[in-house]
């Protein structure tokens, strides 16, 4: 792996803990800000260095948001670079441990995933020397503070990373604001402090954001939600015809509702690209009647026609529904991904980036991306109101547009 020179943030992590360093004193050291910045690396290689000088025979802990996250985002470019540095590593995958040796010295390293409140369990009962927290605003307070106790060894420190959320953010709340408070150092990121991204890239990434997305993605800051969830989607060049050609895959999503409305969503790929070029949407109020199971699949039969579908991805939630597309035995079912935030920001960028469009007889869809807004009462979601197509089209992207990208996370670019 080749290094370009290192920014000055990036330097202050890799030496903040040095001896003689005025920030070597504090308890611990905070890095948030804008993705793509090179935060991950430089305070992984950190961690595993301080550790290594400070202690022997010690146990660490590198949490993320889950294990694959964790491995993923820190482990696997940090054990290449650590060999690369001299040091020896033994893992052990199964049991998500490595081990690190460097001359007489040797230290344990922890793998944990903090996905939600019952992953305090895993990490309960420990003793720490340290701990790393990559992506710490995306994981629960109770796994945060668990580990957070273990850390009991004198001479132990805390390290977090994490790009901004909301202001009311307990994260925010509780150690941003609080950082001088609680002994922490603190480095604030943007992604021009990553000398690794070319201003080509830099442009790319300014462009590809928009509302609290750039706000928080690009200039790092901790903002409200506010106005629309896709307000780029007004524009009139954001909207496409029915492509003329053939369509290499069609497939459907739903968000199922009888007293709120269904919206089903058909798409077709062609070019490279995810069409929605149908939909069916019932809405009770607006008809005055409500629709059975059986009589929403029907809708979904006409709306399919004679193509041939290679997946339906369903409100996990509606179980009956699910249920009934799978005893009529003619279309394949699954229950799609349904975390709201990341896949409102998985959709937004592949609106962005051209990969899922909306065609013009989408009106349904058309109406609802022109109404969806942010909730303004402090908290990080959208209102629950005018957001059945929009719950299926973040359906589809999580799920099958997506498939791959059920986390959401950032780190630096090799270098």
């Amino acid at each position: 792996m080749s290094f370009t020179n290192f920014s000055e943030k990036q330097l202050n992590v890799l030496s903040w803990w040095s001896p003689g360093r005025k920030s070597s004193a504090c308890d611990g050291i905070i890095c948030d800000g804008a993705v793509r910045s090179g935060k991950t690396l430089c305070m992984s290689v950190s961690f595993v260095s301080w550790g290594m000088f400070a202690f022997n025979g010690g146990n660490f802990a590198i949490c993320g948001k889950t294990i694959r996250s964790v491995k993923r985002n820190v482990a696997v470019p940090l054990l290449r670079i650590l060999r690369e540095l001299g040091f020896e590593v033994e893992e052990k995958p199964s049991a998500n441990i490595f081990y690190v040796s460097c001359k007489d010295r040797k230290n344990t390293f922890y793998l944990f995933g903090g996905k939600d409140e019952g992953s305090a369990a895993l990490i309960q009962g420990m003793t720490l020397c340290g701990v790393l927290f990559d992506e710490a605003a995306l994981m629960p307070r109770s796994f945060v503070e668990q580990a957070l106790a273990r850390c009991s060894v004198e001479g132990s420190k805390l390290w977090f990373n994490c790009n901004p959320e909301y202001p009311q953010h307990w994260f925010c709340r509780e150690w941003v604001k609080k950082a001088k408070e609680k002994n922490m150092y603190y480095l604030h990121f943007v992604m021009e402090d990553n000398p690794s991204l070319s201003p080509k890239i830099l442009e790319r990434y300014k462009k590809l954001y928009s509302g609290s997305f750039y706000q928080r993605f690009v200039l790092g800051k901790w903002c409200a939600s506010e106005g629309l969830v896709y307000p780029f989607m007004s524009a009139e060049n954001m909207l496409y015809d029915v492509p003329g050609g053939e369509f290499e895959e069609f497939a459907v999503s739903c968000d199922y509702g009888t007293v709120n409305p269904a919206s089903f969503g058909l798409w077709g790929y062609y070019e490279g690209c995810w069409y929605r070029i149908d939909e069916y949407y019932y809405s009770s109020k607006r008809e005055g009647a409500s629709r059975t199971d059986e009589e929403h699949y029907r809708g979904l039969c006409e709306l399919i026609g004679d193509r041939e579908i290679s997946e339906i991805v369903v409100d996990p939630s509606a179980a009956s529904f699910i249920e009934v597309i799978r005893r009529h035995g003619k279309y394949r079912v699954t229950p799609a991904k349904n975390n709201v935030l990341d896949g409102i920001r998985q959709t937004s960028t592949a609106l962005k980036e051209g990969r899922i469009r909306i065609c013009r007889n989408c009106q349904d869809c058309i109406r609802e991306l022109g109404l969806y807004r942010w909730d303004s009462g402090g908290r990080d979601a959208p209102l629950k109101e005018n957001d059945h197509a929009m719950d299926d089209m973040r359906y589809f992207v999580t799920t099958v547009a997506d498939s791959g990208g059920d986390d959401i996370f950032a780190f630096a670019l090799e270098r």
